[in-house]
């Protein structure tokens, strides 16, 4: 095999008992289904390689040069209830490459599995991949998606079905849940480290825990205003599943919404409502919170820890606010701000929620003359456009160049979803190929794939998504 990876693996040479050396399980018989050779310039692929050698290892059947195979521990909240030993379960970090992870997701059983089978089925693989890589083509921070193998051998949920393994790139995969993992079993020595680590690898300014826990509450303020911003439900928002990076992790019962309401749920096991589109704000906040506890033992005074810490999270909401307005006001054409703009944009939601009107669609529609069409309340809608006018007629930029660039035209909405989910399943990848090349182009308004704009009829709604564990 000729495929070079240049890996350095710094997490490997962190303190053992924040990992386990694990190797992949090999597979019967894999095939690949899909491989991202752009992503792999960039992590710095070299070498005459071809399908087979792919297969092999991102399949887990080879551990190619370099590698140093671990399965990474974490704790975490999960729906609120504490659960102090996690980790990764079906996961395997391969190693770093050009300061990125490369893991596999689904590569078998691990330290940290629990009982469970340690892989995944083709369904979620597919889910993941496809919308990690329309996360990163409408420029939200988000983990990628590498390759996609099926693993020629069956996975048991409540059927058997055909199972697959993921290859996940990320900047790190450290999460609250890592920092909670350490600061519960009281290893300062391994708090330090990882705290160490984290710093060196993604908030290199930092200068203190402080300025560490402030850079983290930053990157996930604008993170989650970028989700709302797009109507994106990540639909599971444990500490475990959440990365110090800022970036988006694990796609299980992810959603986008069609019709607008802020309390929309789709995951199955979020029976409470509690990671709701509309409490994703609230959530990370609570999240940030639970970081900064796990910090508070680095801090030699902790009494002062606990009152710089208070500050940072009690200052996050504002901070969300205000990404997420700067975000909605260039959703609707504006640039500069004013003190009527939020209300102004309120006003537009409310009545999208009111009339059960598509959230991507009719944000997109405001460049178009015929915008009103959308609505079934004209009068309504009038009024709020004679104001929304009024409020342009003090713009300098051109409305619809900056409506258009922060609009997107395509989501991977749920019902594709799952038709492509299906359509593999099948032996068909047709339409997993159509929404890949679709989705890399999101703001792009081309006909060819005009009907995946269109929101489901009811016997086509995705009512709930699954986790696929």
């Amino acid at each position: 095999m000729t495929l070079h990876i240049p890996f350095d693996n710094s997490y490997a040479r962190l303190p053992a008992q924040l990992f386990t050396a694990q190797s992949p399980t090999p597979v019967a018989a894999p095939r690949l289904v899909a491989f991202n050779h752009a992503l792999a310039q960039d992590l710095g692929f070299t070498g005459d390689f071809d399908d087979a050698d792919l297969t092999a290892v991102f399949s887990g059947s080879t551990v190619p040069e370099g590698a140093q195979p671990l399965a990474q521990l974490y704790a975490g909240h999960q729906f609120g209830g504490w659960n102090p030993q996690l980790g990764d379960g079906r996961a395997v970090l391969l190693g770093e490459s050009n300061g990125f992870d490369i893991q596999l997701k689904g590569s078998g059983p691990t330290a940290y599995s629990r009982r469970g089978d340690g892989r995944s089925w083709l369904g979620p693989v597919l889910r993941e991949y496809l919308v990690s890589e329309a996360m990163h083509a409408l420029g939200i921070p988000t983990t990628r998606a590498l390759a996609a193998v099926e693993t020629g051998e069956a996975v048991y949920r409540e059927t058997a079905l055909p199972g697959a393994i993921l290859t996940r790139v990320a900047s790190s995969h450290i999460r609250v849940g890592t920092f909670q993992a350490v600061a519960a079993r009281r290893d300062i020595a391994g708090l330090q480290a990882l705290y160490e680590h984290a710093v060196d690898r993604h908030y290199p300014e930092s200068r203190s825990p402080t300025d560490f826990l402030n850079a983290v509450i930053a990157a996930q303020s604008r993170l989650i205003a970028h989700w709302m911003s797009v109507g994106f439900i990540h639909g599971v928002m444990n500490t475990d599943n959440c990365a110090i990076s800022g970036e988006t992790i694990d796609y299980g019962p992810c959603a986008f919404i069609d019709a607008y309401h802020p309390m929309t749920v789709f995951s199955s096991i979020d029976r409470q409502g509690r990671y709701a589109f509309g409490n994703q704000s609230g959530i990370i906040v609570w999240n940030m919170a639970q970081l900064a506890t796990a910090l508070v033992p680095l801090m030699p005074d902790q009494d002062l820890a606990v009152t710089e810490f208070t500050a940072a999270v009690h200052s996050m909401p504002a901070q969300i606010e205000a990404n997420h307005q700067k975000l909605m006001r260039t959703k609707i054409g504006l640039t500069s701000q004013q003190p009527e703009d939020a209300a102004l944009v309120q006003d537009l939601l409310d009545m999208m929620e009111q009339q059960g009107l598509d959230f991507t669609n009719t944000f997109r529609s405001l460049s178009d003359p015929s915008a009103a069409t959308q609505f079934d309340d004209k009068a309504t809608f009038t009024n709020w456009h004679d104001k929304w006018q009024r409020r342009l007629a003090h713009e300098d930029s051109s409305p619809d160049e900056t409506m258009n660039a922060a609009n997107p035209v395509l989501i991977p909405r749920n019902h594709r979803v799952e038709h492509m989910i299906q359509s593999a399943l099948q032996g068909d990848y047709a339409p997993f190929n159509r929404l890949m090349q679709a989705l890399s182009a999101p703001y792009a308004d081309d006909r060819q794939y005009s009907d995946l704009t269109t929101p489901p009829i009811e016997a086509e709604r995705v009512k709930q998504t699954f986790c696929g564990t």
